[in-house]
């Protein structure tokens, strides 16, 4: 089991004293390690590569540099182009870390997802393509990696709703669009996808489509991946914006990531003028019998939720 003793709303800091470029982060365990991939907006919304950092509590951030680095121009993650989410899984089929991540140009008219590959968890990863599921618009993604191994992404596209679609054996395709949900009473689906599996139900977050601004973040169950998918339904206190947060993952902490009692929810705060300064906010998420909530505590580091 992870303990995490820093919670709230705060600046993130790599073990350099630098800020963390944890935005959009991604985060999976490999070995006794924790391993986080984010979006890197020092210079802006532009892509400037792919940014990966090390933890063992969630406080102390060891930096290991860029490990997708800006591609060649013309590339769909050239420096004139967006890339956000990234994802990193295990494929236990070949061995290989595969990075899955929102391909994007400035008018959020491209809408692809991006696919590189490494030998390490630390990259460096190499980009090999842009995969979408027949040719609908692919733009916030997440990933989820179940207990057969079977990986899926997670990936809003905004004239159907949101998909959960099954990757290939290998991780590099999408082999079958397993469901697409809008969410309840709801024009559209929800974007900035992630799913926990809890006790053999699936709890999959995401949030409504509010631009940079936040919203009441909501949460669906099923006992199946292909639905069906219960109402939506919030996880933080109406009106609190999720805390003022857009969810970007919620992480099982217990040592089987299936069979987990304790759970950490991390968004990003958006700060649309300056996002390489966006901070996170960090809170225990309580997942269990078809419930999931969230709360606050003054006590915890960091700012006011608002």
């Amino acid at each position: 089991m992870t303990t995490v003793t820093r919670f709230g709303a705060f600046l993130p800091k790599d073990t350099d004293g630098n800020v963390a470029q944890l935005h959009g982060i991604g985060v999976w365990r490999f070995g006794d390690t924790w391993y986080a991939y984010g979006e890197n907006k020092v210079n802006g919304n532009l892509f400037q590569g792919v940014a990966c950092y090390t933890t063992k509590d969630f406080d102390a951030w060891e930096n290991h540099g860029i490990v997708l680095d800006v591609q060649e121009d013309g590339s769909a993650l050239g420096a004139d182009r967006i890339g956000e989410r990234p994802k990193v899984l295990h494929c236990p089929k070949t061995g290989k870390y595969v990075m899955l991540i929102h391909a994007e140009t400035p008018g959020y008219g491209y809408a692809h997802i991006g696919v590189a590959v490494a030998d390490d968890p630390l990259g460096p990863f190499a980009f090999r393509t842009t995969i979408t599921w027949r040719g609908y618009l692919s733009r916030d993604i997440g990933v989820f990696q179940d207990s057969d191994g079977a990986a899926y992404v997670m990936s809003e596209d905004r004239d159907h709703g949101t998909h959960i679609y099954r990757l290939s054996d290998d991780y590099l395709t999408i082999v079958e669009d397993v469901a697409c949900e809008r969410a309840t009473d709801y024009e559209y689906g929800l974007e900035s996808p992630t799913i926990v599996k809890k006790d053999g139900l699936y709890y999959w977050f995401g949030s409504k489509l509010t631009g940079w601004s936040t919203n009441d973040n909501m949460f669906s169950t099923a006992t199946d991946l292909h639905g069906p998918w219960s109402e939506w339904r919030l996880f933080a206190p109406a009106g609190s914006q999720t805390f003022d947060s857009q969810v970007d993952i919620v992480v099982p902490l217990g040592d089987d990531p299936y069979d987990s009692d304790e759970f950490l929810f991390i968004g990003d705060r958006w700060m649309k003028d300056d996002l390489g300064d966006s901070p996170i906010v960090q809170l225990p998420i309580v997942i269990g019998d078809g419930k999931a909530s969230i709360a606050w505590d003054e006590s915890y580091e960091g700012s006011t939720h608002r």
